[in-house]
Formats: structure tokens, C-alpha cells, sequence
């Protein structure tokens, strides 16, 4: 029997995804069922977003877009917190270099103004040596919420009603996703979540209309190529029907 990263290697790329999104869940699940604090499951997770960046790589997706830290993970402990947002400067740190040599482009989607300036300033860095690459798009969605992002969209539409750069008239599903933070990126095709959870926890809202969902019991530390390839065998072998019936697809 062949596996999953056999099948996927002999896949026509036209049936892949181009635009997928992970909420990395169980770092903390991962880290107690060894017996270790939740900062060494964070750590851990790190390792698996170095691995699904260089397997989109590999396989030529479009672009990824990872859960990272949300608006409501301000409510966890002050230590996780503050251990988060060292991790996450470390982390841009020491990636940043190695995704520019790779031709990835790096993107930080949500409220940065909620971060110290140390770590505003960071971003703002690693984006602007990255901003250029033609490779892979990587998402991390940090401080996003879906509802922050269809409201700061409204916002948006609705100043630019009011500056008369828009008539209501105009306003559209096309013209309002124009205003979200993945305005330029290939539709959400796969939207995946570890740890065995069936949620999407106010993740990307807006563009997951239309998604396909793959629940994966493994938690984010143990999410290695062969389950996601697991994941996107799975999309492959689904009718994506956009509202017509099987029928008119096979026509």
C-alpha cells in the first residue's frame, strides 16, 4: 500500500489546494502528556511550522496561512503570554533569513498595534526583507480574529463610502473581501485543524465560505508530512460542488 506522501507525489498538482490554512492546536496537550510545561509544547510546535512551510515548498501551494496566536489568547495566563510573544520574536529572528533565502514571503496578519514596539518592530522588519519573494505566501495569523477582520473591512468600506472613494452601490461580496487581510491571495481551498477539535475558533470567517475541512487527531507537534498529506489526499478525493449538483461537475 502506498502512503500518504506516495499518493500525493503522484498526484496531478492541478487537484491540489492552492491556499491553505491550519489552526496549530495541542501544543500544550502535547507537552502534559510528557509530562513537560505547555512553554515546551510551543517550542516543539515550532519545529512543525518549519516542516509545513518546506512541504508547501515541495509540493508548490500557493500560499499558507497559520493560527498563531489569536485575540482571545490574551485571556491565558500572564506567563504563557509573555512566553508567547518571546517565542514569537525569537522565532522571526532566526526564520526570517532562512524563508528570505528560500523565496518566501512573509506576512503577519492581525492587530499588530496590540504587540510591545519591540515586537511591532521585528515584523515590520522581517516583512520588508521578505516582501519581494515570488515563492510561497506565509501567513501567521497573530492578534486576528475572523470577526476583527470583517469588521476592520466594513470600516474601511464604509470610510471610503464616506470620502465618496466608493458609492454604496459598489459594495459587494467581491469588493468587501478587496478589504480583508488575504485580499490577494488564491480562495481558501483546505482549512486543517490538529489535536482532534471540530472548530474553526473565529479563524479566517470571511474566506472559509467555501473551504474544505480536515479534522486531524494528532496533535501540532506530531503534525508531520505524512498526515499532511493525509490532509490533502482527503481534499483531493472530494467534490467540491460550490453549490451545483455532482452532475453538473462531472459535465
Amino acid at each position: 500500500m502506498m502512503s500518504a506522501i506516495e499518493e500525493l507525489t503522484a498526484l496531478d498538482k492541478s487537484c491540489l489546494p492552492k491556499h491553505i490554512a491550519i489552526i496549530m492546536d495541542g501544543n500544550g496537550r502535547w507537552a502534559k502528556s510528557r509530562g513537560k510545561p505547555r512553554a515546551f509544547g510551543h517550542k516543539a510546535g515550532v519545529e512543525s511550522v518549519r516542516n509545513a512551510v518546506r512541504f508547501c515548498r515541495k509540493f508548490g501551494i500557493d500560499a499558507l496561512t497559520v493560527f498563531a496566536f489569536s485575540s482571545e489568547n490574551w485571556n491565558r495566563p500572564e506567563s504563557e503570554v509573555s512566553m508567547l510573544m518571546e517565542l514569537f520574536m525569537l522565532v522571526l529572528k532566526q526564520e526570517v533569513k532562512n524563508l528570505h533565502k528560500n523565496n518566501v514571503q512573509l506576512r503577519i496578519i492581525g492587530d499588530i498595534s496590540g504587540f510591545n514596539k519591540r515586537l511591532q518592530k521585528q515584523i515590520a522588519n522581517a516583512q520588508e526583507l521578505t516582501k519581494d519573494n515570488t515563492g510561497l505566501i506565509f501567513n501567521v495569523a497573530a492578534n486576528y480574529g475572523g470577526r476583527w477582520d470583517i469588521t476592520r473591512a466594513a470600516k474601511a468600506m464604509a470610510q471610503d463610502v464616506v470620502e465618496q472613494k466608493l458609492s454604496v452601490d459598489d459594495i459587494t461580496e467581491q469588493t468587501l473581501n478587496q478589504y480583508t487581510a488575504t485580499a490577494d491571495l488564491p480562495e481558501l481551498d483546505l482549512m486543517i485543524r490538529t489535536s482532534g477539535e471540530h472548530r474553526i475558533s473565529n479563524f479566517l470567517l470571511w474566506q472559509a465560505a467555501y473551504a474544505e475541512f480536515y479534522f486531524a487527531e494528532e496533535h501540532w507537534p506530531d503534525f508531520d508530512d505524512e498526515v499532511f498529506a493525509k490532509a490533502i489526499m482527503c481534499y483531493a478525493n472530494r467534490d467540491r460542488r460550490f453549490g451545483l449538483t455532482g452532475e453538473q461537475i462531472e459535465k
